[in-house]
């Protein structure tokens, strides 16, 4: 079974043995991929590397940044992945090969990768070439708890975003999101709350500030939210009280907003 596999299946049961056989087989597949040519995937076709489909026409390549939000196997040696881009916004793509033990793609085509994707573009789908990744966020997929927390993150934004959208300010959000749960003094519970109501906002779903009820420094924090840019999102905490008020303002908005099932939630619920 390979590393996307067992990634899989851990999202699927939540038990910490799949965890831990994820963990061992990404340290092998980690270290056969670095034995890799980093510019050529073994399973590729003369056709796909001179960037020609099976009937001869020529695909155009294009080059995006970007992070990976969901990949399953396809066939015995192939993955789909399904990227979340700034110049395309949420787009699908196949990576041949991916699966290999001595394909450059193996560790890159996991979720959490965020790099520069070179990609062919055929008639009806994309096709991985090349990634030049600049992170793994390694730091989360060795936390069992903050796996778990990066993983509900991508899967909102795989829920809230659409194919060939204008997704590049949620990019920005997710992205400064994963590194912020890997700061210690950040409670994550804070970044969770953060981003949910950050995305609710850039989804256009807001429904106004929470009323007297709460307390003002919770309605603060929500109101600071909302008006502040990505990058400066996370440079504040709050008192335990005031925290919990803002968890439960969060809760109430992804109720009304993001009625969606999430799994990663449902397991991250029991932490």
């Amino acid at each position: 079974m390979k590393q996307t596999d067992y990634w899989n299946r851990f999202l699927r049961t939540g038990k910490v043995e799949d965890y831990l056989h994820y963990r061992a087989d990404a340290r092998q597949e980690t270290a056969a991929a670095g034995n890799v040519r980093q510019h050529e995937s073994a399973s590729y076709s003369a056709s796909w590397r001179e960037g020609r489909q099976e009937d001869g026409r020529k695909m155009e390549r294009l080059r995006v940044l970007g992070i990976v939000l969901k990949a399953e196997p396809i066939g015995e040696y192939d993955r789909r992945v399904v990227l979340l881009t700034r110049e395309r916004g949420k787009i699908s793509a196949f990576a041949r090969g991916a699966r290999k033990p001595t394909s450059a793609l193996l560790a890159s085509t996991g979720p959490f990768t965020f790099g520069t994707f070179e990609l062919y573009e055929g008639r009806s789908s994309y096709s991985v070439c090349e990634i030049m990744a600049d992170s793994y966020f390694e730091e989360l997929r060795q936390d069992f708890e903050g796996a778990y927390y990066g993983m509900y993150f991508l899967e909102l934004c795989d829920y809230c975003t659409r194919e060939n959208n204008d997704e590049r300010e949620i990019l920005k959000l997710l992205y400064q999101s994963l590194r912020a749960l890997t700061v210690k003094s950040l409670p994550r519970k804070l970044v969770r709350a953060v981003f949910e109501i950050k995305l609710i906002v850039m989804c256009g779903e807001f429904p106004g500030l929470p009323g007297t009820d709460w307390l003002p420094a919770a309605v603060y924090a929500v109101d600071f939210i909302v008006r502040t840019p990505v990058e400066k999102l996370y440079t504040f905490t709050l008192a335990d009280k005031a925290l919990e008020e803002l968890i439960c303002i969060a809760k109430k908005y992804r109720a009304q907003c993001l009625p969606g099932e999430f799994k990663t939630l449902e397991i991250l619920q029991t932490l």
